[in-house]
């Protein structure tokens, strides 16, 4: 292959690629027999250490949640799987049946009008409907969150790069973390705003009920709301407090975290927005016969059709994954969903408790509601150092809340800390005698 394409190794074939951006060989030596590669590839494989090994409070945008052996059982089934995203003639009657559940699930739990059949994932969800609220306001601002994740900030960002728009940074209260709706109302008087995110729970994982009073802030301006939808199991839908858009990531619904992807995004809006959001939508008829039929009702966003007027380059959905998070919400059902968020909440609790009760953690960090995510915050030490000492003792102590990137601004030593479903008293019971015996020995908070 490399004689027929004029070139002398696989490193020049990759020439193109940066070099700090390669991972190197992986240790496999040319000519071995199928085997032998196979067990050395089967050695590699094996210095990966999967979450459940860990006593696990990783908390944030993936969740480590229990998936039903059914769930995978159905979405492994052949008739499921295509080689790409189904288009109208290859598309079955039983995929597309399964996405227009998908799409009225969503709208119950969202309170809106229509959802689409899925995007890539939960943020650039959150990055179509910033572009879906400048086609229908006009304005060069988006206002988020300052205590949205930043890697959800740094996708909303390349998505209003292209377009020449700009983000602002709704400041929150030190005590609550709550949105500061004063900022809101100066920028939205300001003029020139296009549309505002806020998310359920937020950043920290708290509760904002402060969220309610957006819209008669915001007026004609677009509110997007990015949820959780096992939480919107046990709160008020979104539609029904003035939302626009509601967007969500659907992970935690029956498909793992798998070094974070892939994932599903959730999108769905008021109807008279349909013809400007993007992704496929199916629709519910019937045939000459009477019988249930669907087909692919509206396909705003598809280059084939549409072409420049497209209102995404989204080039396909999540067909599969969002097949799992309908599955898993069937199997599990409408009471089991909040039953187990009733007990993620009251596990949050207890955890909460029990971290708050060690000297040099302050937890929770906030003065707000939380369900099943909330933030601590070190008095000492760094938040990276005490997470990696609490890995090397098996426990995964939570998610990192500060930017990492070069130049990012100095945060406080703050993480998101999760109950899990794998997490009992005895997993509590470990992570509070770890973090006492390492807290005394990081530097002192500058």
């Amino acid at each position: 292959m490399l004689s027929a394409l004029g070139i002398g190794s696989v490193d020049e074939l990759f020439r193109d690629v940066p070099k700090k951006a390669r991972i190197g060989r992986l240790g496999v030596g040319p000519s071995h027999e199928e085997p032998e590669v196979v067990g050395e590839v089967d050695r590699l494989l094996g210095r990966n250490r999967p979450y459940s090994q860990f006593a696990n409070f990783l908390g944030g945008r993936l969740a480590c949640r229990y998936a039903p052996a059914a769930v995978d059982a159905i979405v492994s089934r052949s008739e499921f799987y295509t080689a790409y995203t189904p288009y109208q003639p290859e598309a079955s009657q039983g995929m597309l049946r399964a996405l227009f559940e998908f799409q009225s699930l969503w709208v119950e739990l969202s309170g809106m009008d229509l959802a689409n059949a899925s995007l890539y994932d939960g943020a650039t969800a959150a990055g179509e409907a910033l572009l879906l609220c400048r086609r229908v306001h006009e304005g060069r601002r988006f206002l988020v969150p300052a205590s949205l994740p930043w890697e959800e900030k740094s996708v909303l960002a390349n998505y209003a790069s292209g377009p020449g728009l700009a983000l602002t940074e709704i400041p929150y209260d030190p005590g609550t973390g709550r949105l500061d709706l004063g900022f809101v109302r100066q920028e939205v008087g300001r003029g020139d705003v296009f549309g505002l995110l806020a998310d359920i729970p937020n950043g920290f994982g708290h509760l904002d009920e402060g969220i309610a009073d957006l819209k008669g802030i915001l007026g004609t301006v677009p509110l997007v709301v990015a949820a959780d939808p096992l939480a919107l199991t046990v709160l008020e839908p979104p539609g029904n407090f003035g939302a626009d858009v509601v967007v969500g990531e659907g992970q935690g619904f029956g498909i793992a975290p798998s070094f974070g992807g892939p994932l599903v995004g959730l999108f769905a809006c008021r109807k008279e927005h349909a013809r400007a959001a993007p992704g496929r939508i199916v629709g519910a008829s019937v045939d000459l016969d009477g019988a249930p039929a669907y087909a692919l009702t509206l396909q705003t966003r598809e280059q084939h059709i549409r072409r420049s007027r497209a209102t995404s380059n989204i080039c396909t959905n999540q067909s599969l994954m969002a097949l799992a998070f309908v599955v898993y919400a069937t199997v599990v059902g409408p009471r089991g969903l909040a039953n187990l968020q009733a007990a993620l909440s009251e596990k949050a609790r207890t955890l909460a408790s029990a971290l708050g009760s060690i000297d040099g953690i302050h937890a929770p960090r906030f003065d707000a509601p939380y369900l099943g995510d909330f933030t601590i915050e070190l008095r000492r030490g760094s938040a990276g150092e005490f997470l990696e000492k609490l890995r090397r003792k098996k426990i995964l102590g939570g998610h990192p809340l500060a930017d990492p990137r070069p130049g990012a601004p100095t945060e406080p030593a703050r993480i998101l800390v999760a109950a899990t479903e794998s997490v009992g008293e005895k997993e509590i019971a470990k992570y509070v005698r770890a973090a006492r015996s390492i807290l005394p020995g990081l530097r002192e908070a500058a």
